[in-house]
């Protein structure tokens, strides 16, 4: 089976990595010509267009940043997909826009599953992010293997809407625990706490997360390189309101935290990491939250 990835930015690239290096037929395509030159290495193979790579897979792949980029991918690639292949959306994307844009690869014969990632960009470097799938049994057989060539855990969610709100979830509460644990760093700052200290103490409590023992490292190594940005976080925060109003739950704290990321996008910038989020608050106290001994990057050695 022929696989056609289009997207390969910060989390894309190393899901299109993986899927080449595990011997998989990949044709690759992102309007950056030489993000797609990168993967060669790997054994994948370039296209000139959408168009291009759309008329040779059996698959469609994309990891976009928003759904306009997936809309405008699926307009140019729908029409040249045989009758019988598959779209395998690996974006963060609402429930009403896949089920819109499935009905449109209905109609021509092409099958569609949900399968958005979450654990971060590093997990995705190293072969180990989470994949959650949506659709119909069938599919997920179909490109079982696939999957499991760009991820780690595989996890069939149930139909398009469940996977959308599930992959939802967990980015809305990443969202939330990065925001208490600035807040929670920051009051050990304050008392005088070695930060150093404070991060191993938080992470062996019952107080840790996910995204304390992830993301509180770039932040207090100072580089906030989390390979998520602002203009993600305000996306995905603004899906879970969305679905919070269509299934009436009054989303308390998510409404908090998204007012927090508009003003931090606000401040820094779209393109900020989203971790600088905690950035707020360490110029509303004038106290940057810094201990030696943490990575840049995760999965790196200090730097």
């Amino acid at each position: 089976m022929r696989y056609g990835f289009v997207g390969l930015g910060h989390l894309g690239r190393h899901l299109a990595h993986n899927l080449a290096r595990a011997g998989f037929d990949v044709l690759v395509y992102d309007r950056r010509r030489e993000a797609a030159q990168a993967l060669t290495a790997a054994g994948a193979r370039c296209a000139e267009s959408v168009d291009a790579l759309a008329g040779e897979v059996d698959a469609l792949i994309t990891c976009l940043p928003s759904p306009a980029a997936t809309r405008a991918v699926l307009a140019e690639a729908l029409p040249r997909l045989k009758r019988g292949a598959d779209w395998i959306e690996m974006s963060t994307n609402d429930y009403a826009e896949i089920e819109a844009l499935a009905a449109q690869a209905r109609e021509r014969g092409v099958g569609t599953l949900a399968c958005p990632v979450t654990g971060g960009v590093h997990r995705a470097a190293a072969g180990e992010i989470t994949v959650l799938v949506g659709g119909e049994q069938q599919l997920f057989e179909r490109h079982r293997d696939a999957l499991a060539a760009m991820g780690g855990r595989i996890i069939h969610v149930g139909g398009l809407e469940q996977v959308a709100v599930t992959k939802v979830v967990t980015n809305m509460l990443a969202f939330i625990h990065l925001i208490a644990a600035g807040e929670a760093l920051m009051l050990c700052a304050k008392a005088g706490v070695d930060l150093g200290t404070a991060f191993h103490a938080i992470a062996a409590s019952s107080g840790t997360s996910f995204v304390h023992e992830t993301e509180s490292q770039v932040i207090l190594n100072g580089s906030y390189d989390i390979g998520f940005t602002m203009d993600l976080a305000c996306k995905d925060a603004g899906f879970a309101l969305e679905f919070g109003r269509r299934f009436g739950v009054p989303l308390k704290l998510a409404g908090v935290m998204e007012q927090t990321f508009i003003e931090g996008r606000a401040r820094y910038g779209g393109e900020a990491w989203s971790s600088m989020i905690v950035k707020l608050l360490e110029d509303a106290v004038a106290t940057p939250l810094r201990a030696p001994g943490f990575p840049a990057r995760l999965g790196e050695s200090e730097t």
